[in-house]
């Protein structure tokens, strides 16, 4: 941690790396927990005193005594599923009206953003991208066509910037023959207005002012992303991408923080690899053993359920997540998930239609074999462990071996997913 620096922690592969339990172990060394781009479709999954928690758009710090949570300008924000998120924390013991401060320029996802999701990904047909349906893509293309409608439009004149939007996609579904059930779209809009209702007794903010008023206070400030590097509307496997910069550089322009203010980059990672949805995944295992991983790491989505693909940790993917952020520290999430493996493989590097490269290319869609290094497992059951001395000779090879490939210090193992299955390393 850095004195008048922002620290970020984000994903280094497609998503689901278990953000949400770092950061809320991070937390109490921060003041302000600050969520800097996405939508409801991420879930950040948290388990401690025997509860579990499952966030789509409050960020990752909610849980932790006094400090500030911050919705960025870079998120898009669905008012029914906030509502719904938010009344179920309540319900559950933890206060958020004075805690939680939502940027004005945020982006609102309307219903119509999801009808509109629903007819893009229909017309595509077998070339699906495997969107979750939430409307984000939608909303983000508004955004980046001017068209989009923000938190703040919500304190003026509402009712009649809320029916133009919706009149303009009504008439886009309109010219893709999209059905609507009229009846259905109905109850979902009043959900929706009655979660704008709710949303105007937040503190809604200008958060790139207050952010850097804490700085200048010198307050401490953690920055967290969702989805995965590998998701990155710039720098992933387009098309099969989220709609925003997952990446470091999306902390800047979705809280409004200066280059010169970023300090620490935490870049998390599993110890394996897995995908949800559509798009290239050069390590996915399609045997015994990716069902395996994927039964013993319960890798279902936290928001939507879908089985995740699961295969062999990607080390030239991860070399270029750690190139692209800048990362400083790495954190290796499910190390437990390979505890009962005889072997273990990492991908060190591809063959490209024949030839070796460890630089990840421009596209990973055809032609491309991973080359794996194996190493022994380490055959123990980690998950009761409480420091790195207990760790199993093999698995501290693994970590030295990964260190050595990545040429980034691992500080933090999880060994499970209980807050307290967290060991920080010397």
């Amino acid at each position: 941690m850095n004195q008048g620096k922002v620290d970020v922690l984000l994903g280094l592969q497609w998503g689901d790396e278990g953000k949400g339990k770092v950061v809320d172990v991070l937390t109490p060394q921060y003041d302000v927990v600050a969520r800097f781009q996405g939508g409801p479709n991420a879930g950040h999954t948290l388990e401690f005193e025997g509860q579990k928690y499952v966030l789509r758009s409050i960020p990752s710090g909610i849980f932790q005594g006094d400090k500030t949570n911050i919705i960025g300008n870079g998120v898009v924000l669905a008012p029914d599923l906030f509502m719904e998120e938010a009344q179920a924390l309540e319900a559950s013991g933890h206060e958020l009206k004075d805690r939680l401060h939502i940027s004005k320029k945020a982006h609102l996802i309307m219903p119509t953003h999801r009808l509109l999701d629903a007819a893009y990904e229909a017309q595509k047909g077998k070339n699906k991208v495997g969107t979750t349906g939430k409307g984000i893509g939608p909303t983000y293309t508004d955004k980046v066509s001017r068209n989009g409608l923000r938190v703040g439009d919500i304190l003026d004149n509402f009712e009649e910037k809320y029916a133009a939007h919706k009149a303009r996609h009504e008439a886009i579904l309109d010219s893709l023959n999209f059905t609507v059930d009229s009846v259905e779209f109905a109850k979902v809009e009043q959900k929706w207005l009655q979660g704008i209702d709710y949303l105007r007794r937040f503190h809604l903010v200008d958060s790139e002012h207050e952010i850097n008023k804490a700085l200048r206070a010198g307050k401490t400030i953690l920055c967290e992303g969702a989805q995965g590097t590998m998701l990155d509307v710039d720098f992933g496997s387009y098309p099969f991408v989220t709609s925003s910069n997952t990446i470091c550089a999306g902390a800047c322009t979705g809280l409004g923080i200066g280059p010169n203010k970023i300090g620490e980059v935490y870049g998390i990672m599993k110890a394996y690899c897995t995908r949800v949805g559509a798009g290239p995944f050069p390590t996915e295992l399609f045997d015994e053993t990716g069902k395996l991983i994927r039964d013993l790491g319960h890798e279902y989505g936290a928001v939507t359920g879908r089985e995740r693909r699961c295969g062999w940790i990607d080390l030239v993917a991860l070399r270029y997540s750690i190139m692209v952020n800048g990362v400083t520290q790495l954190i290796m999430m499910k190390s437990d998930v390979l505890d009962g493996f005889d072997t273990i493989k990492a991908c060190t590097a591809y063959k490209v239609n024949g030839v070796l490269t460890r630089d990840f290319p421009y596209n990973i869609e055809e032609g491309i074999e991973p080359v794996y290094e194996e190493l022994p497992g380490w055959k123990t059951d980690m998950t009761q462990f409480t420091s790195e001395s207990q760790f199993p000779q093999a698995f501290r090879d693994y970590i030295t071996f990964l260190e050595k490939e990545l040429e980034t210090p691992i500080k933090i193992i999880s060994i499970g997913p209980d807050r307290a299955q967290t060991i920080v390393r010397d």
